[in-house]
């Protein structure tokens, strides 16, 4: 898949299956993580992988979570099913740093742009994947799990797999409403 057709049709697959990808995918993945947008070579972010058994550990803390708060016994079950939807979640985390040129929100944005760009990755090796936030990335302790400073956030979790059915290209979209001219400035 070329560049091109990359950016245009990259989808979010939501049904993933094993296998994971493999060793060789995995090095892409991560090598397109930090290419992004950079400024002063910051590398703002952290990535904590589970994959297979290791996904247990991210169950654990989910339902830890659900329990703290006070989640009915049905939630808190379900709550560690949510790591195994996926042969692999990789979670990208914020990892603010104090910077003259460079605040907290460009900051962000890099660390979101390398989440895409390790989905586009897997996209682009007929891999499926899906960034997913939800409850958990705002949950204090899944957040201090991560490590997560004052100034740090959990980005998303980024599930990856095989796509058990064709995944689907959203139609295209027309992009002229968001795009202005100069001469709508300040009006």
């Amino acid at each position: 898949m070329d560049a091109l057709e990359l950016l245009q049709t990259r989808s979010s697959m939501p049904r993933l299956m094993e296998p994971a990808p493999t060793p060789q995918q995995l090095e892409i993945i991560k090598k397109a993580a930090v290419r992004v947008p950079d400024h002063v070579n910051l590398s703002p972010y952290a990535f904590y992988q589970f994959m297979g058994s290791d996904r247990q550990i991210l169950a654990d803390i989910y339902q830890q979570a659900a329990r703290l708060n006070d989640f009915s016994e049905e939630r808190i079950e379900q709550a560690g099913q949510i790591p195994f939807r996926a042969p692999l979640i990789i979670t990208a985390c914020l990892r603010y740093q104090a910077h003259d040129k460079v605040p907290r929100e460009e900051q962000f944005a890099t660390a979101a742009c390398a989440l895409m760009a390790m989905q586009q990755a897997a996209f682009a090796q007929g891999l499926g994947a899906i960034w997913r936030t939800g409850w958990p990335a705002q949950d204090d302790y899944v957040r201090e799990q991560f490590h997560c400073g004052e100034h740090d956030e959990i980005v998303g979790f980024l599930y990856i797999g095989t796509p058990a059915v064709p995944t689907p290209i959203k139609p295209e979209k027309d992009f002229t409403p968001y795009f202005l001219g100069a001469d709508q400035v300040g009006q």
